[in-house]
């Protein structure tokens, strides 16, 4: 492909990626809770989801599932009631966010992973972004295929960059929250984080 036009893919992936959403606010809340490094899992998921509505948005049932209304409503109000859950869980103490240590060995990258894909196949607004954004890119004199394997390995590895930045920023932060005093307040925090998630989900149009 066009070297130039690979560079503006990466640099529109980059920038945008940094901005606010579902995935960074469960990335934040999540290091809060675990630290940066055991947040890499929820991380992965999120790149899974991704590269699940990358590979859709090249097909005509991505453009199927975009013009869907009801499809966007179902997953839309599914992934916002399961962050308000998590951050509801969170805030009232059930499950605390703070777990002991071998716990966090034993579920806590599996949780993490599941809370995270969960959490992104639900956000419509991924899907709908790469269905607008892929085609724009798409030299159609050239191989199709290979475009989109590489596009969507540059859209993973910047958005993997800018999420594990996040989590390394909130990681640092939660060496101090994390202590016992901090516990509560860092529960609530996570919690907040989470519902505003899936308050940003539930006001996608």
């Amino acid at each position: 492909m066009n070297w130039t036009t690979w560079w503006l893919f990466a640099a529109t992936e980059t920038v945008l990626s940094f901005t606010p959403g579902p995935a960074v606010l469960f990335v934040l809340a999540s290091a809060l809770r675990v630290g940066a490094k055991r947040t890499i899992p929820g991380i992965l998921a999120i790149l899974a989801a991704n590269s699940l509505y990358f590979a859709l948005s090249a097909t005509s049932i991505g453009a199927l599932l975009v013009s869907s209304h009801r499809l966007f409503f179902v997953v839309k109000w599914t992934g916002a009631a399961y962050l308000v859950y998590l951050g509801g869980r969170s805030i009232l103490g059930h499950h605390s966010v703070v777990p002991a240590e071998q716990q966090q060995a034993a579920a806590a990258g599996w949780r993490l992973f599941r809370d995270g894909l969960v959490l992104q196949l639900s956000n419509p607004k991924a899907l709908v972004f790469f269905a607008a954004i892929l085609p724009q890119f798409i030299d159609p004199r050239r191989r199709v295929v290979p475009q989109i394997v590489i596009f969507g390995l540059t859209s993973n590895v910047c958005e993997f960059a800018v999420l594990f930045g996040y989590a390394v920023a909130a990681g640092r932060a939660s060496i101090l929250i994390r202590q016992p005093r901090y516990a509560k307040w860092t529960d609530r925090l996570a919690g907040g984080l989470l519902i505003g998630a899936g308050t940003g989900i539930a006001l996608l149009r």
